[in-house]
């Protein structure tokens, strides 16, 4: 029973890494501090999806399983996890392009916050 709580916490941190790594961005235009921990995780999910390294999460859950005794996954967590729930099953290179335009676009918008809340703070320029 351990092993199959630590397989399960392991997709939880996969699903909470996904999320910031896809929506961190927006969590950003509030919290600029945010944004590093966004560029960190969108950087590692893009070199672990396009050099097909292996996740150390996954990696934790496929050794717990198998120490509770379940079966073996086939492929990662996105095969495992993702598909079939957040897109169709056979289309994760449209799901991998949907996922960069929404970092694109959370990107574009803390860049577009931080520069309306630059100008609110500047000082005002006198008038003539």
């Amino acid at each position: 029973m351990f092993f199959e709580a630590v397989a399960q916490v392991a997709v939880g941190l996969h699903f909470a890494f996904l999320a910031l790594g896809l929506l961190g961005g927006f969590a950003a235009w509030r919290r600029p501090w945010l944004i590093w921990f966004q560029v960190a995780a969108a950087t590692w999910l893009l070199l672990v999806v396009a050099a097909n390294l292996p996740c150390p999460l996954t990696w934790v859950e496929d050794r717990a399983r198998a120490h509770a005794g379940l079966p073996a996954h086939e492929g990662g967590f996105l095969a495992n996890h993702v598909a079939g729930l957040f897109y169709p099953v056979g289309h994760e290179r449209a799901a991998q392009i949907v996922a960069a335009l929404v970092v694109l676009s959370s990107w574009a918008g803390f860049v577009s916050a931080r520069r309306r809340r630059q100008r609110a703070d500047s000082p005002s320029r006198s008038r003539r």
